[in-house]
């Protein structure tokens, strides 16, 4: 889990900071590894290799709000329902986080990394070095 805190101008024109809390379970990765063509090792290759915001903002905008959840007051949950995603969407914070990860590779990285188990967290870093070393070669 990654907290995020976001700078952004709510619906008043006022300046706000607030923290987002964001992370997938072992069982929300698999299953949005087994929903996406390719896999996390291809949603990578493409995050590291491409520039194009048309192809990369549909897969960040399903890859944040999968992840963003709230804590319940009494820590033992992570709550996640489409009331929260769509609480979290309409917030210009929202829109802050995504074009700030679609903008800025090494925060998508870590930002990916931080809300992923952490070790498959660690598989995949493994796998990028390898891709970006492949791909100087």
């Amino acid at each position: 889990m990654i907290k995020k805190t976001i700078t952004y101008t709510d619906l008043f024109g006022e300046k706000r900071t607030e923290d987002f809390y964001f992370d997938l379970s072992k069982a929300e990765l698999i299953e949005w590894e087994m929903s996406k063509d390719g896999g996390m090792e291809r949603f990578v290759q493409r995050v590291t290799s491409s520039n194009s915001i048309p192809e990369l903002f549909p897969i960040f905008k399903d890859f944040v709000l999968r992840a963003y959840g709230v804590k319940s007051d009494d820590g033992r949950r992570f709550i996640k329902n489409d009331d929260v995603r769509a609480s979290f969407e309409q917030c210009p914070a929202y829109s802050e986080l995504v074009m700030e990860l679609i903008t800025d590779t090494e925060k998508a990285i870590a930002f990916l990394n931080g809300i992923a188990p952490k070790d498959i967290a660690e598989a995949a870093t493994k796998e990028r070095e390898k891709l970006l070393s492949e791909n100087k070669s």
